[in-house]
């Protein structure tokens, strides 16, 4: 703010009112754009209208003024904490309010989503998508404790710390009904930990791996060929169908064949899907039994 537009002192010359033309000599005065005229005129006539309270800022006024405004010296106050702004950092906001440089930075600051108040200059504060918190405010949906600056997982509108996400929206495995965080593996259309997808024997992780299920156990090849395979009754090795040659396998009575073991003990034919005959515990083709 700057000085007034006009001069204000005491007349000693023989000068008239310029609008009421009583004699000024001896008498206060003021003088605007050229012109002379008492207090009285001065004030009813010529005298700026305060911004602020929207009375004239008459001569015996201390007046303030910026860009074609006015105001009294003591209207001249921050509109948010009433401070005088005399000789002091001003701005001029919307509907030509004035305020302190303390006020305008607090009122531009951005306001924190959980509180709703202004985060100023020196708060801890969270921001994610050009939204922002209080580091206080920036708490879990769930359990509503503060996540501050810690890990957290969005959900919608949601924030949710790590614990309380894994145990709302985590996949539970299989076998030991925890929640999967990372990693881990489908079998089935259900999820396992891959320390819980393990053979039943050996117990190694059987994630990538050939394996196995039998009645909801799991085996690798070997232990599936130890443990758990018949024996063919042909060549005594077990029989493991998808792991080796061949797919089918041969049941006759309480024994098990390859589907390549199965042949005529005397002419080596294969029977698999064809007539064969038992003859003391051992296999023939149709036509051999008749050679004995």
């Amino acid at each position: 703010a700057g000085p007034g537009s006009y001069t204000v002192g005491t007349m000693s010359e023989r000068f008239d009112c310029y609008y009421c033309r009583d004699p000024l000599q001896g008498k206060k005065y003021v003088q605007k754009e050229g012109r002379h005229c008492c207090v009285k005129c001065f004030d009813k006539i010529c005298a700026n209208t305060c911004i602020e309270c929207k009375k004239p800022i008459g001569a015996d006024s201390k007046e303030l003024h910026f860009k074609n405004r006015y105001w009294h010296d003591n209207c001249f106050r921050c509109f948010k904490c009433y401070t005088s702004l005399v000789n002091e950092p001003f701005m001029l906001r919307e509907n030509n309010k004035v305020w302190c440089s303390n006020c305008t930075a607090t009122e531009d600051a951005p306001r924190c989503k959980g509180c709703f108040k202004h985060i100023i200059a020196g708060d801890q504060n969270v921001e994610y998508k050009k939204m922002v918190w209080h580091k206080d405010c920036f708490t879990c949906s769930q359990c509503k404790q503060v996540i501050g600056s810690g890990s957290f997982f969005p959900k919608g509108d949601d924030f949710y710390c790590v614990s309380c996400h894994e145990h709302k929206f985590a996949k539970t495995c299989a076998k030991c009904k925890n929640p999967i965080t990372s990693g881990g593996l489908t079998y089935q259309e259900k999820p396992w930990h891959s320390e819980c997808f393990i053979c039943s024997n050996c117990k190694k992780q059987l994630g990538g791996k050939r394996f196995t299920a039998v009645e909801d156990e799991f085996y690798c090849v070997d232990c599936y060929k130890e443990c758990v395979a018949k024996k063919c009754a042909g060549c005594k090795n077990p029989i493991t169908a998808g792991f080796g040659r061949g797919t089918s396998v041969v049941n006759y009575e309480d024994e098990s064949w390859h589907d390549y073991c199965f042949k005529c003990t005397k002419c080596a034919r294969a029977l698999a899907n064809k007539r064969f005959v038992c003859h003391n515990g051992k296999i023939y083709c149709a036509e051999c039994p008749k050679r004995l």
